[in-house]
């Protein structure tokens, strides 16, 4: 993103939820009687989505002894010791927002390290954060970050952080990480409480990291079903020391999968194993969570200069009618989704474009979770499904140009194809693959990066070779693939774009 006018920065983070701290011309030192407690400020500090001339920041001030913290002075530092503060501002917290805080610093340098900080009406102040802006859209260095995905409290701590900060402060200046970039499942909804689960999880003993005020219990697990739900879980994760130390060591730029929702959630619609649960209410607590507690350039509901999520109101409702993507079309459901936009695009100087996308909203509902899939199920072959059959019911009346068979063979018999006169499904829905696409033509970026949250390599095996005493045989032709089809336009695309993937 190039040089910005206040004007625009000011309009944009009203869009974005977030103070602004601008950076004016001179240094000064800071005036902020200013003294550490940082159990005053329990999820720590964090910054994300980092432009060239500009960064969001992070905290949360929750009501303590002392009494609650209406307002928060923010500090912008160029060194450590807040010898020379460049930018300033002043941030609200509130019960609304759960007491986080968002600020956008802007008319920063580019690729330069800032230090920041927060501090509430008595000096008391938040750990120091540190942050890094991106170099300018003309700016030939390198791009170095780490990629991160899938972190299981619950299940153990986040050491690999301790290492990532600790290999980040001994490189050369050069080589160090710019940013790092979380592609999704930042927090497991699906919780089991030890007493449920004695023997752990794969050889671990499970964390009580949380209880669920209004939680659900399906079969030996907990899901949350509101907001005070999912503010708790994100509140128990970055209780984490070493999750909190890697926020306030680099900024991230984060996109959600599944789990910040639903396990096998998809749009609005919750699967626990035991069919579609509609849950349009929990997507939108899901996003005001999500909003509350990541630092991002993502756009909300809410009033013009607030930085409250005002959630619609929906209610939970099956959905019956989709369009050609996919997309459900129950207003609930419509509004929902609408309520948290998080696909977007970051430039990191002159040779990468890193282009976010949501997977998970807008997909139509997973093949293999589908009524018509059943038939085609392999008697003693759990996670094996018939590759060459997945992809003609994934591309529905598109396969083969337009041509998909009247039958499928699948164990010696001829199954009518029921998906033969259906659309094909998609992982990005109809406008999100626009958009997308779009911004692979549009993009001058040498290189395409594409952050998604679902692998695009599909993992095959080959059992026609097995051990006959298994006593089991391969009931289809070609390989099993062990986890659903990509979108095959979407690869497609991919190579022409010259983009590479990076998934959670």
């Amino acid at each position: 993103m190039g040089s910005m006018t206040r004007r625009k920065i000011l309009a944009l983070a009203t869009s974005w939820g977030a103070s602004v701290a601008w950076r004016r011309a001179d240094a000064r030192s800071s005036a902020l009687h200013w003294q550490e407690r940082r159990d005053l400020y329990p999820q720590g500090v964090a910054s994300g989505d980092p432009h060239s001339d500009s960064v969001i920041l992070w905290t949360r001030r929750p009501p303590a002894g002392n009494g609650k913290a209406r307002v928060l002075n923010v500090e912008v530092s160029a060194d450590p010791r807040f010898r020379r503060v460049v930018a300033t501002t002043q941030a609200s917290v509130s019960e609304e927002t759960d007491w986080t805080c968002r600020v956008l610093a802007a008319n920063l340098r580019p690729a330069r390290v800032y230090w920041y900080r927060f501090a509430d009406e008595r000096g008391f102040g938040s750990r120091i954060g540190r942050t890094i802006t991106a170099p300018s859209d003309t700016d030939s260095r390198p791009v170095r970050f780490a990629f991160v995905s899938c972190q299981n409290v619950q299940q153990g701590a986040s050491t690999a952080y301790r290492r990532m900060i600790w290999e980040d402060r001994r490189a050369a200046r050069k080589n160090r990480l710019g940013f790092v970039l979380h592609l999704g499942d930042f927090v497991y909804e699906v919780v089991w409480y030890p007493e449920d689960r004695p023997q752990g999880m794969y050889a671990r003993t499970l964390r009580d990291i949380v209880r669920y005020a209004n939680g659900e219990k399906h079969r030996d697990f907990h899901v949350p079903t509101t907001l005070d739900d999912y503010r708790a879980l994100y509140r128990a994760y970055l209780l984490d020391p070493d999750l909190q130390d890697a926020r306030a060591h680099i900024p991230f730029v984060y996109m959600w999968d599944n789990h910040e929702f639903s396990w096998k959630g998809w749009q609005t619609q919750q699967d626990f194993g035991d069919g579609v649960l509609p849950a349009q209410t929990r997507k939108v607590a899901a996003c005001q969570a999500w909003f509350e507690y990541q630092p991002a350039r993502v756009i909300r509901p809410g009033s013009p200069g607030t930085d409250q999520f005002t959630p619609p109101a929906v209610k939970d409702a099956a959905i019956h009618d989709f369009d050609d993507g996919g997309l459900g079309l129950e207003p609930g459901n419509l509004a929902a989704i609408a309520s948290l936009k998080l696909y977007r695009t970051l430039r990191w100087g002159r040779n990468v474009e890193l282009i976010l996308t949501d997977n998970r909203s807008y997909r139509s509902r997973p093949l293999v979770d589908r009524e018509e899939f059943a038939l085609f199920r392999p008697k003693g072959f759990v996670e094996g499904t018939p590759s060459d059959i997945l992809e003609i019911l994934d591309a529905g009346r598109t396969y083969a140009g337009g041509r998909p068979p009247d039958t499928i063979e699948f164990e010696g018999a001829a199954v009518p194809n029921p998906r033969k006169s259906a659309p094909s499904l998609s992982m990005l829905g109809t406008q999100q693959k626009a958009w997308f696409l779009e911004r692979l033509r549009a993009s001058s970026a040498p290189w395409k990066l594409w952050g998604n949250s679902v692998a695009m390599l599909d993992w095959r095996t080959d059992f026609h070779n097995l051990p006959p005493e298994l006593g089991l045989k391969w009931p289809a032709n070609g390989y099993a693939l062990l986890i659903a089809a990509i979108d095959l336009p979407l690869a497609t695309a991919l190579q022409e774009g010259r983009a590479h993937a990076f998934w959670g």
